[in-house]
């Protein structure tokens, strides 16, 4: 059976760990921040970062453009194997465009080897949730059609459900207004957010306080999973700077289904930069979104 590359982009905030002892690739979106641009190989430490956040920062963010995709994915092409790329949701960013544009435009340069890009529709640890069981199907031997086909059948079934602590970059990035807030800011209101089918964005609740807000996600993980209640082998966390509050959830979603395995992560600085300092994601396999 012939081998291939598992790529994807800087948005899936896995560890470095699971990328480098998985042999992945991995493509940088870029944020800027104080006259500097950052890669994800020249990033800030995380937690200069999320203080900068909670002093006011608020970084500019930038996808990856076909040039840097080109890039990737000939220094991956030296392998001489095929290449799958799994990207961040078209709805949210271009990147998943510009792996497109940068595979046609390898193909012409002769790389006689299939190159396969995918739309997530997910982000965050939710694309890494997706990234980590197509790269389980890939130890176990299944091939490139049958990860990207699996991939495809299931990438809406990855639930994304996350609370933040700041509404001030909600409101920069569009999604609460001014005076919601002000107001929400002032009264403890807390927004709960997914991502929908159509991998964007989407305010789903308001909760008061942060011990609600948290103990929401784990309620509408058990709301969301139908069949996969028992089919959940891992769960995800991602936590913008505030790791106590993720391992609560954790502990939570453990006592409550005994889902044993779990992997809490950052919240990278892309998706960090429009959430802020505080944000909790909680991510798992579920019958609808």
């Amino acid at each position: 059976m012939s081998e291939f590359i598992l790529m994807t982009d800087s948005t899936a905030d896995m560890p470095e760990s699971f990328y480098r002892e998985n042999q992945i690739p991995v493509l940088s979106l870029t944020y800027t921040l104080d006259d500097h641009t950052y890669t994800l190989a020249d990033s800030l430490p995380m937690t200069q970062f999320y203080d900068k956040l909670r002093q006011g920062a608020m970084p500019v963010t930038s996808q990856v453009n076909p040039e840097a995709a080109l890039m990737g994915f000939r220094e991956a092409a030296r392998q001489d194997k095929d290449i799958l790329c799994v990207c961040f949701s078209s709805a949210l960013s271009g990147t998943y465009n510009s792996c497109r544009i940068a595979a046609q435009m390898l193909s012409e340069e002769g790389f006689s080897r299939r190159i396969v890009v995918i739309d997530s529709l997910c982000a965050s640890t939710g694309m890494g949730l997706l990234l980590y069981q197509a790269n389980q199907m890939k130890v176990s031997g299944a091939s490139l059609d049958e990860t990207a086909s699996w991939i495809e059948a299931h990438k809406l079934n990855v639930c994304h459900v996350f609370t933040v602590d700041d509404l001030n970059h909600l409101y920069r990035g569009g999604r609460v207004s001014k005076t919601a807030a002000i107001v929400g800011s002032m009264i403890s209101i807390k927004p709960i957010l997914h991502v929908d089918d159509a991998g964007t964005l989407q305010v789903i609740g308001k909760v008061h306080g942060r011990n609600k807000s948290l103990k929401t996600l784990v309620d509408l993980m058990e709301e969301k999973m139908g069949s996969w209640k028992d089919k959940n082998e891992i769960f995800m966390i991602c936590q913008g700077d505030v790791q106590p509050e993720a391992e609560q959830v954790a502990q939570m979603v453990k006592d409550r289904f005994g889902i044993s395995q779990s992997l809490i992560s950052y919240t990278g600085p892309v998706i960090g930069s429009h959430t802020g300092a505080g944000v909790i994601g909680l991510f798992f396999m579920g019958d609808h979104r």
